[in-house]
């Protein structure tokens, strides 16, 4: 449920995001993303949380970092840790998690609703701390996925749950080649 005059505030888990939409087998229209909750209120922010392997001399994610930033996301970056774990297998890691829950609570005071792009449980906690702020906060993932993408927890905490799969006619397009092996590692970098 969303009013044409509550200020919104969009916070995209992008690793998150992008695993939920390939699992549905669509790709996100980040344009489209942004109209369609334009329309459903008064947007204030969009922001946008994913690691980039800084070492690479081309970063696979780095022209979609680069369009959100100059189409109206706040970007959020940080480097990606890369590692080799007990099997030998190449690992990157870059949780985002908190910068996304200090920015939300930041921005609270100037929001009526936030909209949650992630199904991670670990997001619990800050949703119930943004109600008890008077926050309504509705949340952005999929249980049509097998296994559902995001948590039981944090879909019961949300004031709403919007299936991703629902959206896809609003804001999905169809999945391009797929990625490279070092670039599906980056979009994955929670792990």
């Amino acid at each position: 449920m969303f009013y044409k005059d509550e200020r919104l505030a969009l916070f995209i888990d992008g690793s998150n995001l992008y695993a939920a939409a390939k699992s549905l087998g669509f790709d996100i229209d980040y344009k489209l993303l942004r109209q369609e909750f334009m329309r459903r209120g008064k947007l204030l922010r969009a922001f946008y949380y994913t690691a980039l392997l800084e070492n690479d001399e081309y970063s696979p994610i780095r022209p979609l970092v680069d369009w959100l930033h100059y189409n109206g996301f706040t970007m959020v970056t940080k480097a990606a840790k890369e590692y080799t774990d007990s099997q030998g297998r190449r690992k990157v890691k870059g949780n985002m998690d908190i910068e996304l829950a200090v920015n939300a609570m930041e921005l609270a005071p100037h929001v009526d609703h936030i909209v949650l792009f992630s199904g991670d449980g670990d997001f619990r906690p800050l949703v119930e701390s943004l109600q008890r702020q008077g926050v309504r906060v509705s949340v952005v993932s999929t249980i049509r996925s097998q296994p559902p993408m995001i948590s039981d927890e944090l879909r019961r905490q949300a004031d709403n749950f919007i299936e991703l799969d629902g959206l896809r006619e609003v804001i999905g397009r169809p999945p391009r080649d797929p990625l490279p092996e070092h670039a599906r590692e980056a979009e994955m970098a929670d792990d």
